[in-house]
């Protein structure tokens, strides 16, 4: 049993801590960089330093030491990986091995010299950056949820406590009633960070004011968007954060326990939450009398079999009942009869995170951040043809051309090479959302501008396209995935999902035909109209919004049997750019079926009727001459 000491015992004793040791050593260890070897980094690190004689304090108490070495959270810079932060110099250095490290003890640590291979290039003037808050990935963000991710180590609650951490449970338990803290999160503004957008404040005190023994709190860590993230890093690189979230949210609507359902595809979350659950309780935090006051409060880690519905709450509730994961007809919502028949509060990961945020800021303070109707600052995942891709904070009402250009660096042909102003669109809000395209590069993103154009915030998945995307198989891909994670409850969903699936594969495949197109529109809108949950209302998203905004694609695929970008290999036409052929004839040698014709030194020609699109002739030619679409 750990040693029962107050928030302030442990405050003081990091405090202690960090004084006694000299530079600070941070290893990125969130999923991305663990996946590229940072745990080695770290071990290497131990070892190096080891061998020198020089120590580092590696207990949760008073010791002190020559370095410190921190396991932390995703830093956000995730394209830039394994990623070592040297404190308090700030010195970020990028794309680490455990083959650096030596040199970095000798040359940095030791010799007080920065290796200018490991710093981070800005593409812009191509000089090395030295300082991790001049980056302008970094620099242009307004971190606040994300604040300790990356900067503390996940493993020491001293830590977390040191930023005050479980100040402003403990602030909830004793101090305040349950109306104050609903009223206190309903005046900051927060709305829900998974998608909906419902205030928070509303949601609690609709839990509140129902009378019951039991009620429920549960943390919705069910992420699975593609291409999304946020919650992932939360749970990895700041546990304790969501674990005081759900504390001060069962204070607000009088619950005595808590879950938190994660994917099972989350594992190092999974670790981490279960090893912060361990230490709040062995800390009186979590459990029976927490802080001494006669309460009781824990919380159950839910693993979930990584089903998209799952994240619907009525499914997610379902699921933890030990039922298949499939939604209900609402009412009763949740907050009425929710968990086990009782009274419960569902939150995503983001939300409950960024609760004791306000507590410690003030909700007028919070409030000032943002839009007028959408408050604080929202995380993204910025993926795709994107020059940084990572997690990213910014405020609701930054722009796609602050976030894109400034933010990612700009959009990136398919080599990863910068590409100028080659953006085509942004997928936002993951398969219920929809397309951004150029004409809404500034548009300040929040809850009703999204809406207006047909997309949504969603849980915040990015995805940047290049010129080179064929809109309508982003459409196919995000149905495909809708579709196959359809619980198949609704016929309207199973069924509908299904033939919209069908109908893109014939415009795809060049069967289409204007009936097609027709159906396709009808059939979203009834599928949107008639579906029993949110998955299969938002399903058509996708397709809607790409018919919105390119239109001409679909057209092309339809009526001229050709695809714009050459990606739809049933309606890939192959030409000769007449300026660059030399007349080879080596395309021509390589034809199966005598398609390609011409004379030796002039430019050769291709029969289109004869050409079965193997791409023979483009692989041959030695001068790129021959191009598809």
């Amino acid at each position: 049993m750990a040693e029962t000491l107050t928030l302030e015992q442990r405050k003081e004793r990091f405090a202690r801590t960090a004084a006694g040791t000299k530079p600070r050593i941070v290893i990125c260890a969130g999923t991305g960089c663990v996946a590229g070897g940072s745990l080695k980094i770290y071990d290497r690190f131990q070892e190096v330093l080891t061998k020198r004689g020089l120590s580092i304090p590696v207990a949760l108490e008073s010791e002190e030491g020559d370095y410190s070495l921190a396991e932390t959270g995703c830093q956000g810079f995730c394209q830039m990986g394994p990623l070592v932060t040297l404190k308090p110099q700030d010195i970020l250095y990028v794309k680490v091995t455990p083959d650096d490290v030596e040199e970095i003890v000798e040359k940095t640590l030791i010799g007080g010299e920065y290796i200018e291979r490991l710093l981070y290039v800005s593409p812009d003037s191509g000089a090395p950056m030295r300082e991790m808050h001049r980056i302008p990935f970094y620099e242009r963000q307004h971190r606040l949820t994300l604040g300790l991710c990356g900067n503390i180590d996940v493993r020491n609650l001293d830590e977390y406590a040191a930023h005050d951490g479980y100040f402003m449970a403990r602030k909830a338990v004793l101090e305040m009633n349950d109306k104050q803290i609903c009223d206190t999160i309903l005046a900051s503004g927060l709305k829900g960070r998974g998608g909906a957008g419902f205030p928070t404040g509303r949601k609690w005190d609709l839990t509140r004011i129902h009378e019951n023994e039991t009620k429920y709190i549960i943390c919705n860590g069910d992420e699975g968007d593609p291409g999304a993230f946020m919650d992932r890093c939360v749970m990895e690189g700041n546990p304790h954060a969501v674990l005081e979230g759900m504390m001060i949210a069962a204070q607000a609507v009088n619950a005595t326990h808590g879950y938190i359902y994660v994917r099972m595809e989350y594992p190092l979350a999974v670790k981490r939450l279960k090893a912060a659950i361990r230490q709040a309780r062995e800390a009186g935090i979590l459990g029976k009398n927490i802080f001494g006051s006669g309460k009781n409060f824990d919380i159950t880690i839910k693993e979930g079999a990584g089903a998209f519905v799952c994240g619907e709450e009525s499914a997610l509730i379902a699921s933890i009942e030990g039922k298949r994961g499939m939604p209900t007809l609402k009412p009763p919502f949740p907050a009425e009869k929710g968990l086990f028949g009782k009274p419960t509060a569902v939150n995503n990961v983001e939300t409950l995170a960024t609760v004791p945020l306000i507590m410690q800021m003030g909700a007028e303070e919070y409030a000032k951040l943002g839009t007028e109707k959408a408050k604080g600052t929202k995380t993204f995942a910025l993926t795709g043809h994107v020059a940084n891709t990572g997690l990213i904070e910014v405020p609701f009402g930054a722009t796609l051309r602050e976030i894109v250009g400034d933010i990612g660096g700009g959009v990136t042909n398919n080599d990863g090479s910068l590409c100028g102003c080659n953006f085509k669109a942004v997928q936002i809000g993951g398969p219920s959302g929809g397309c951004l395209t150029q004409e809404h590069l500034d548009l300040p993103l929040d809850y009703d501008n999204l809406q207006r154009v047909g997309a949504m915030v969603g849980s915040g998945g990015l995805v940047v396209m290049n010129q080179s995307t064929c809109m309508v198989q982003i459409a196919r891909y995000f149905m495909q995935f809708t579709q196959n994670e359809s619980c198949g409850k609704c016929v309207v969903c199973r069924e509908g999902t299904r033939q919209m699936l069908m109908l893109l594969d014939e415009i795809i495949d060049g069967s289409a035909t204007g009936e097609t197109l027709a159906l396709l529109e009808d059939l979203s809108q009834v599928v949107r109209a008639g579906s029993l949950c949110a998955l299969g209302k938002t399903a058509p998203n996708p397709v809607l919004s790409t018919l919105q905004y390119f239109r001409d694609e679909y057209n092309a695929h339809v009526f001229d049997k050709r695809c714009p970008t050459g990606n739809c290999g049933a309606l890939a036409t192959y030409r000769i750019i007449p300026e660059k052929c030399k007349g080879c004839s080596l395309c021509a040698k390589k034809c199966p079926t005598e398609a390609i014709s011409g004379e030796i030194k002039k430019p050769f020609i291709i029969d289109a009727a004869k050409c079965i699109k193997c791409g023979a002739c483009a692989q041959s030619c030695k001068f790129a001459a021959v191009v598809k679409g």
